[in-house]
């Protein structure tokens, strides 16, 4: 039997991932942020995840815990903008969006999941926006015209796509001229042991697909953005007894002296 490509293979799995958290959101299961579609608890999607409960526009429904960042604390969002949201999960950085463009802007959520696409739109009717919507599709080829967002966010979810130059290029293709975008995200800094990364990938699951902060930088600065800044950097604090029964002794003392980690980002850049 054929094997599938490897990026085939990956964009397959975190559908099947995500796409089981939106059914469990679906139904209540308040295991979804924690477990995931495995129910054991073993990975921890909420270890990168910022407080929005006294955020205006939050609407609890719509966190699952899933993000890592805040992109619209950075996005510079104005009144009667168009902001799309790739990778929009349950509707909650949408909906913070919203708060923020009133009534005469226009928010468009995009995610691969069908699951999630269903919780947001019930979200959105249970909210009674006419303003927001949701479209099932792929982040490396958005169902979106040329140049029509004012503003792009994005909230840990640019990490989990395989062809990153090709999911930059589309955020490049669908904003106006002049226009920028806020995108928190996942990184390593400095080189990580393999293994490491493969056990933090259980404990934390949005390191899945992670790159290092440079190689992201330059893919980004590849596809044509300019003045890109970081807005906000946190380190993800692995526990001890990961690190422990991963790393050799001495392994483990050069890893907790070294500027070697995990990161969220919050990336900010023009096009």
């Amino acid at each position: 039997m054929k094997q599938e490509e490897p990026r085939v293979h990956l964009k397959k799995l975190v559908l099947e991932k995500y796409d089981q958290i939106g059914k469990s959101s679906l139904t209540d299961d308040e295991t979804y942020g924690c477990c995931g579609p495995t129910n054991c608890c073993t990975v921890d999607y909420e270890v990168f995840a910022d407080d929005y409960t006294q955020i205006k526009g939050y609407n609890k429904d719509a966190d699952l815990g899933l993000g890592c960042g805040m992109p619209t604390e950075f996005a510079q969002i104005k009144t009667g903008d168009t902001v799309v949201d790739l990778g929009s999960g349950a509707g909650n950085d949408c909906f913070v969006a919203r708060q923020l463009t009133g009534n005469n802007g226009r928010v468009i959520g995009v995610d691969f999941s069908p699951s999630m696409i269903q919780k947001a739109r019930e979200n959105t009717t249970k909210l009674e926006f006419t303003n927001v919507q949701f479209i099932h599709g792929d982040i490396e080829e958005l169902p979106l015209e040329d140049e029509i967002a004012d503003v792009v966010v994005s909230n840990c979810v640019l990490n989990l796509v395989p062809d990153k130059e090709k999911a930059f290029s589309e955020t490049y293709r669908v904003l106006k001229k002049g226009g920028h975008f806020s995108i928190s995200d996942v990184v390593t800094v400095g080189d990580m042991p393999e293994t490491l990364k493969k056990h933090a990938e259980m404990y934390a699951g949005c390191v899945s697909g992670a790159v290092d902060q440079k190689d992201y930088l330059n893919i980004v600065k590849g596809t044509g953005f300019k003045n890109l800044s970081i807005r906000k950097s946190k380190e993800i604090h692995l526990p001890d007894e990961l690190l422990k029964e991963t790393l050799s002794d001495n392994e483990y003392e050069q890893f907790i002296s070294s500027n070697v980690g995990i990161y969220s980002i919050t990336l900010y850049g023009e096009k």
